[in-house]
């Protein structure tokens, strides 16, 4: 049989023309015929990541017909003007069921990057996809709002309709990234188990990414964090279990902290690996101090209060987004699997760009479906039905495009204990 690469090549057409962007030279992507002239709506495309998802498509892939969808025309209008080529802009109320119908008529695929998820009651945009028949992928980054899109599995079946929730950065490529550390273990030994993996996020400030992903980290301070300590589930304290790691290049060792991230139980479950965690940290070092002890000192049940951290947000956001431009907008990712040899593998991606670099994700996400690397159903990204095994070559040279550091794979030698449960 000939390697997976070999196949992949085979199958994917890249146009290797250097398209320049604002911050990162791209490879445009042929789609096949039936697609490429797709129609695209960006649902929360107002937004630094929706926005930064429009331009990487039309980047990617010039031929797609992009609608950048929000309620604010003003700031839809100066996105379709930065896009360009064959982007409108559509009036949306994702809250208002007719609104979100009309939109996705005649659209063959909806991104939905309209957050934050936390807290969020329904799955509004997705039901409206299966509606109409509308291939769907979502950036959420809670446990609850992907497992509660997980339950209309059967529903997208009968439409025939793909769907891929976490499908952004982190989760999202994280995601697949630790799928195949997993995938290489096995492949290599049957013997050699995969026994933990741990997810680690740093994000300094607001990455640059503006008030919904703060509102997102203040939501998901009020979550007990659910984690898998030896086959066993088990709930800790939000932002507990400090650990320094490090993230080599240009960011060097960080404080990380638990968090209640979809990607721990998605990957838990479908890759079948006992021990399971995700920490995130940011900086300057007093915004963890902050973190932390708003867990100790504000109830969970204002934390878990969507309108309550959104006057939180308002309050304490300019503050936090001032030191931006100081701390930088970089987004660091990192993987850790270890396995039943006590070798350990690792996983690890670097951009400067926080939005830029989950706009590219989300759209390497996109074309996955467009190509045909989907199927019908609602799938995690470690789900091979939701990306196959020989794209995801393909997708994580997509994905990766404009990183600084991009690691995977890599062996770390034999550790002096496995980490069986959570520290």
């Amino acid at each position: 049989m000939a390697p997976a690469s070999v196949l992949l090549n085979s199958k994917l057409n890249i146009i290797k023309t250097q398209l320049q962007t604002s911050t990162i030279d791209v490879e445009r992507v042929q789609l096949p015929e039936k697609t490429r002239n797709s129609r695209v709506l960006i649902l929360g495309g107002t937004g630094r990541i929706g926005g930064s998802t429009a331009i990487a498509l039309s980047n990617l892939c010039p031929d797609l017909r992009i609608v950048v969808a929000g309620r604010n025309r003003e700031k839809g209008e100066a996105v379709v003007a930065k896009v360009g080529g064959n982007a409108r802009f559509s009036q949306v109320d994702m809250n208002d069921e007719y609104s979100l119908q009309s939109a996705l008529q005649g659209v063959d695929l909806v991104v939905h990057a309209a957050g934050p998820f936390q807290q969020a009651e329904k799955c509004s945009v997705l039901e409206a996809a299966i509606n109409t028949n509308t291939a769907y992928v979502d950036i959420s980054d809670d446990t609850n709002y992907a497992w509660r899109a997980k339950s209309f599995m059967r529903r997208a079946l009968g439409a025939n309709v793909p769907a891929i929730i976490t499908g952004g950065l982190c989760p999202g490529l994280s995601t697949v990234m630790a799928a195949e550390l997993v995938r290489s273990a096995r492949t290599e030994s049957d013997q050699d188990k995969p026994e933990s993996l741990r997810f680690s996020y740093y994000i300094p400030g607001t990455g640059g990414a503006g008030p919904t992903v703060l509102t997102s980290s203040f939501l998901l301070l009020g979550e007990e964090v659910v984690a898998y300590s030896n086959g066993k589930k088990i709930k800790l304290e939000p932002y507990s279990g400090k650990l320094n790691v490090d993230f080599e290049k240009g960011i060097g060792r960080r404080d990380v902290y638990l968090m209640n991230l979809p990607e721990v139980s998605s990957v838990y479950e479908n890759l079948g690996v006992p021990t399971v965690s995700a920490r995130f940290g940011t900086a300057p070092f007093f915004w963890n101090w902050g973190m932390e002890n708003l867990t100790k000192l504000v109830p969970s049940e204002f934390l878990r209060d969507r309108s309550k951290v959104g006057r939180l947000v308002e309050l304490y956001g300019p503050l936090i987004g001032a030191f931006d431009g100081i701390v930088g907008e970089h987004i660091s990712m990192r993987v850790d699997l270890e396995c039943s040899s006590h070798r350990s593998r690792v996983a690890i991606f670097t951009h400067t760009k926080f939005p830029t670099a989950a706009g590219i994700a989300t759209a390497a996400f996109a074309l996955a479906i467009l190509e045909g690397s989907t199927e019908p159903g609602v799938w995690f990204p470690d789900e091979v039905q939701g990306l196959a095994v020989e794209a995801r070559e393909v997708f994580l040279k997509r994905a990766s495009q404009g990183a600084f550091n991009f690691v995977m794979n890599r062996s770390q030698g034999r550790s002096k204990h496995i980490q069986r449960s959570i520290d």
